[in-house]
């Protein structure tokens, strides 16, 4: 049999899909989804005198470059005292995707979208996610808005929860947002094209500025990992991208913590069940504190997110280089996050990675199954009916999506390292500068520069430690495996 000249990007979808049914996903829509969608017409329409008219306001999206599936936007007007009244309206899709039909039993199954280097396996079909059920730029849609009422410490004083109609006026992305805040790039052409978006984002980026400011003295963990974006030339890989934090990324992301708080606690006081997004104490916290000690750094014996916070500020202005592989030892020990039910009146076990108790999922329902669950249990809550999910259900279901996020997360794993193994399969041969990301019984691993991609020492990696600094010889790869090998050449 004649060998391969090379991989492809097809090689990488027939992987991602195998991977999926190996994992228990579906990669496809099964044919009853395809009919129910032909059915549906248009995005939802309602005429409840509960739905409030907010298009008029200068609502704007952010999100990534390439994102199709919008599904928040925000916006903000200053009162008295100061006190900023910051909204996320979310789009409704339980609006469009009813319970127990054929396009809910498959977002119940998956759970949330899977996203490869090589293919999206969305977890609605793209003509809701993209279209209909999309925040869209010039199109009236129906929300369910969190309202945020912010003093200028970054207290949230009161918050409110309810319907609206809104309009997204500027469909705006991250890395020029963040760009332009931050005084590096001129103003998005969207944002100058919509009168009044320039002001939101500006006073919005104040807003999240104290948000977070006031996180981070609570112990909110200030984490940065490296997760390269592959970028193609048709089906070929070109190169694989780091996206970098930003202020706009910042800005919807402290946006969405306190919307999903707000949510929270908004289902508490209607005495309703919820699935509750939680990370707990982390269980190897003594891990912690000898990690620590290894940078003479002494952490408390009882886990304290504000002292672990402070670790991190610390080595992040010692030694940016190495941050985002000290972020990710950190982010193993402190373990996974789960989504549990939690009854009203009951101990909160709280999210330690972002220091707060009330904390749900709530903000991504187009892409994310427990979001479109907690909109049921709010769009109940706010009409006066009982729960759709008997707190027995709920229970199950927290379990399933915790596990299916498990299995997506490993499908986008093993995908991207089959990506790496493909950007570097013809430079077998080559060397590289890289620092030692792990070494345990089951092998040293480094992590090189450029491109940045993890591999395996196969060869001198005896006496290595985490954060040794290495040249090494790339000496196989293996795409359908997603190995990558490396041979130590000199320190």
């Amino acid at each position: 049999m004649k060998p391969r000249p090379g991989h492809h990007r097809s090689d990488l979808r027939e992987i991602a899909r195998r991977v999926m049914l190996a994992r228990g996903l579906l990669p496809a829509f099964e044919p009853a989804v395809m009919e129910q969608l032909s059915s549906i017409d248009g995005p939802a329409h309602e005429h409840d005198a509960s739905i409030r008219d907010m298009a008029s306001l200068s609502w704007a999206s952010i999100d990534n470059d390439d994102s199709m599936d919008l599904d928040q936007l925000t916006v903000a007007t200053v009162g008295a005292a100061g006190v900023v009244t910051a909204c996320v309206a979310v789009a409704d899709v339980d609006a469009v995707v009813r319970v127990g039909t054929p396009i809910d039993r498959h977002a119940r199954h998956n759970t949330t979208s899977v996203y490869t280097g090589a293919e999206i396996f969305p977890m609605l079909p793209e003509r809701l996610s993209t279209d209909l059920t999309s925040l869209n730029a010039g199109e009236d849609r129906l929300a369910v808005v969190v309202e945020l009422h912010v003093a200028s410490d970054g207290a949230v004083l009161g918050s409110d929860v309810y319907r609206a109609r809104v309009r997204n006026h500027a469909k705006l992305a991250y890395d020029a947002v963040g760009a332009w805040l931050e005084g590096k790039g001129p103003i998005p052409p969207a944002m100058a094209a919509a009168p009044g978006v320039e002001t939101q984002i500006r006073l919005q980026d104040r807003v999240a500025q104290v948000l977070r400011r006031r996180r981070h003295e609570q112990g909110a963990l200030d984490l940065e990992t490296i997760e390269p974006r592959p970028v193609f030339d048709g089906e070929a890989i070109a190169e694989l991208r780091v996206d970098r934090p930003n202020r706009a990324k910042e800005l919807i992301e402290d946006f969405m913590v306190a919307a999903n708080g707000a949510t929270a606690r908004f289902l508490e006081h209607a005495g309703f069940p919820a699935i509750r997004r939680v990370v707990r104490s982390p269980e190897r916290w003594l891990r912690l504190v000898a990690l620590a000690a290894e940078y003479a750094f002494a952490l408390p014996v009882e886990p304290d997110a504000r002292a672990l916070q402070e670790f991190l500020v610390t080595r992040r202005q010692a030694d940016p280089l190495r941050f985002p592989d000290l972020s990710l030892v950190v982010v193993k020990l402190m373990g996974a996050g789960e989504y549990v039910v939690e009854r009203p009146g009951r101990p909160s076990i709280g999210h330690f990675g972002l220091a707060v108790r009330d904390y749900t999922h709530s903000t991504a329902p187009n892409r994310r199954f427990p979001d479109l669950v907690t909109h049921r249990l709010l769009k109940a809550a706010l009409a006066g009916r009982p729960s759709p999910y008997p707190p027995e259900e709920l229970a199950a279901l927290g379990a399933h999506c915790t596990a299916q996020e498990d299995a997506a997360n490993r499908v986008e794993r093993q995908v991207r390292k089959a990506t790496a193994a493909l950007l570097l399969e013809h430079r077998v041969g080559e060397r590289f500068e890289g620092v030692v990301t792990g070494t345990s019984a089951k092998g040293t691993w480094v992590r090189v520069f450029e491109p940045p991609v993890e591999g395996r020492m196969v060869e001198g990696f005896h006496g290595l430690e985490v954060a040794d600094k290495v040249r090494v010889r790339l000496v196989g790869t293996d795409v359908e495996r997603g190995f990558i090998d490396f041979a130590r050449v000199g320190p």
